[in-house]
């Protein structure tokens, strides 16, 4: 798909100069603008003080690996997408990769077609365009920085809550059953059969009510949720 990364921002943090120089010329051919940087350090500060669509972050680095790297982002409360690079392809250490805040996990060597596939899933769940904030009540949330406020005061949420909360807005206060915050959610085109979505349920709503007198996220029983304030 020849230009699909037209105005589309991507930080490459990768200490193999034949690797970043790969991944530069693929998404640049893509019509991505590309930074690379070297190391894990400057590639944080890079992530942190500038606006990306997308950080490419190989796992082991100098100065600071891509874990330690892709948690200080979140800690920061920046929700970039982040894929992760890494020769290690063992199921733990993908695992471990996801559970620090990365977004995909891809492992070396890997072909262009598969890490273009990818950098589409990832844009296409985070919004190709920049759409208008979303609100409901007090509540505002911005689908591009994923910054989201409640009476004027900054929330913080995981990547995960944020498209939950963003998959809630977007249906204006209609029901949003189970199936479908799933496929949302985790991209499954079935139902696992646990208590997923009710955690992540749980954890947003005690982000988004907890302390406010009129709570958003109400529960339809039998049908699903929806985000919308009680009349």
């Amino acid at each position: 798909m020849t230009g699909f990364l037209w105005e589309m921002r991507l930080l490459i943090i990768e200490d193999e100069r034949k690797t970043a120089s790969l991944l530069r010329e693929t998404l640049v051919a893509a019509g991505g603008e590309v930074v690379c940087a070297l190391d894990g350090k400057s590639g944080l500060e890079q992530a942190l003080h500038e606006a990306w669509d997308l950080v490419i972050s190989d796992i082991m680095l100098p100065k600071l690996d891509g874990l330690s790297l892709v948690r200080e982002l979140r800690r920061r409360g920046i929700t970039t997408p982040v894929l992760m690079l890494s020769a290690r392809g063992e199921v733990e250490q993908r695992v471990e990769g996801l559970d620090a805040g990365a977004d995909d996990y891809l492992p070396k060597p890997f072909a262009t077609s598969e890490l273009l596939a990818r950098v589409r899933s990832l844009l296409r769940r985070n919004g190709l365009k920049k759409p208008a904030q979303l609100s409901a009540g007090d509540l505002n949330f911005d689908p591009v920085t994923r910054e989201t406020r409640r009476a004027g005061r900054r929330v913080e949420l995981s990547s995960r809550e944020a498209v939950l909360l963003e998959c809630l807005l977007k249906a204006e206060g209609a029901v949003v059953s189970r199936r479908d915050i799933i496929s949302a959610v985790w991209e499954y085109d079935f139902d696992p059969g646990t208590n997923l979505v009710e955690v992540y349920v749980r954890r947003l709503r005690d982000k988004i009510d907890r302390d406010h007198a009129v709570p958003l996220i109400q529960t339809v029983r039998g049908l699903g949720y929806a985000l919308r304030p009680q009349p």
